[in-house]
């Protein structure tokens, strides 16, 4: 099981909760190959990890092969990744608009030389590749960007079952995941895309036959739920979700590792967004809701949790949707991008130091 890169969300703090709850590979958030190489200060904060962190994953997005086999070297040989994921399925428009993220893998030879630089670089190290089905339902690309990345050399690859212009919209296709799985046949394939609790997981694995699982936002105010998967790969009961009085100190817990990690000021405001997830389908008033998002302090928050009352997650908000719902949208491309998916283009780096984290 696999932690989804997320803007915002999946860095040290809560990649080191999720990890408290269940083994497995926790990423971090999308680390841009071209601001790695060009020493960007965010960038260098944002692929930081928590000296005890193992093993050590790092995403990242490139459009230019000599900027991701130069980013794949300089962390390798500073002994800071213990596994690279490449990232091609990011739908971000400031992403695609130069042909990075799920733009990429229509232009197959570049795409091919990407992923090629990486794997040269990395050594020992693994490389995984994530994607998305295709740009959109006239250009599908998820067979072909698995079996390429299956031929250069890459550990698994990972595929979300929406298309870029899809966003986040609708339902996941895990058909799409289970044709992929039938191509690709020589290294792990994993699944990505609506699931909510450990159930959803168990079925994906039934009914595509896939190796694993990626989750994204599942796990948004749900760390546990790594736990629950952990419990259900085992054959073990499945833990019942924890109750409101069960939640408040894993609030609490993110909200310290925040401040400690990024200062008081940022800590905090980091952690307002996480609030509305964790007492999402929670009979709470909206009042609390309300007085959580302008959080000051910890203390704070402490308080305003001792003043609700227990109670348990109800049955039917157990697949109750968090984070992003967008979609779908008009993909922004590179002027001429769809014209030969094996033409040789290099695509525009410009503003790409801008993007990590997606």
């Amino acid at each position: 099981m696999v932690l989804a890169p997320m803007a915002g969300v999946t860095n040290a703090p809560f990649r080191r909760l999720c990890r408290r709850f269940g083994a497995g590979l926790y990423v971090s958030e999308m680390i841009s190959a071209r601001a790695l190489c060009e020493g960007s200060e965010k960038t260098d904060k944002l692929a930081s990890f928590a000296p005890d962190e193992t093993p050590r994953s790092l995403q990242l997005a490139g459009v230019e092969p000599q900027y991701v086999g130069r980013a794949v070297q300089r962390l390798v040989d500073e002994g800071r990744v213990d596994h690279i994921d490449l990232n091609f399925g990011c739908p971000v428009r400031k992403v695609t608009r130069h042909g990075g993220g799920g733009a990429l893998p229509f232009k197959r030879n570049l795409y091919r030389s990407v992923v090629t630089a990486a794997v040269e670089a990395a050594g020992a190290v693994p490389v995984t590749v994530k994607f998305r089905v295709g740009i959109d339902d006239r250009h599908h690309t998820y067979v072909d960007a698995g079996r390429i990345a299956e031929d250069c050399g890459v550990a698994a690859v990972a595929l979300h079952g929406r298309t870029v212009a899809q966003l986040y919209a609708g339902q996941a296709d895990w058909s799409t995941i289970a044709r992929l799985k039938e191509a690709v046949t020589t290294i792990p394939v994993l699944g990505n895309g609506d699931i909510w609790e450990a159930g959803d997981a168990l079925d994906m694995m039934a009914r595509t036959g896939c190796d694993g699982v990626v989750i994204g936002r599942g796990c948004l105010g749900r760390p546990w739920l790594f736990g629950q998967l952990a419990a259900a790969f085992s054959g073990r009961p499945v833990p019942p979700p924890p109750t409101v009085a069960e939640v408040a100190p894993i609030m609490i817990e993110h909200a310290n590792l925040l401040v400690e990690w990024f200062g008081h000021h940022k800590g905090i405001r980091e952690f307002r967004k996480h609030t509305a997830w964790y007492l999402k389908g929670y009979p709470v008033g909206g009042g609390l809701r309300g007085a959580l998002g302008r959080l000051e302090n910890v203390d704070q928050l402490v308080e305003l949790l001792s003043t609700v009352a227990d109670a348990p997650l109800p049955d039917e908000n157990r697949r109750v949707a968090r984070g992003h719902t967008r979609g779908p949208q008009v993909v922004a491309l590179p002027d001429g991008w769809l014209d030969d998916p094996y033409d040789d283009i290099v695509a525009s780096a410009d503003g790409d130091s801008a993007a990590s984290g997606g």
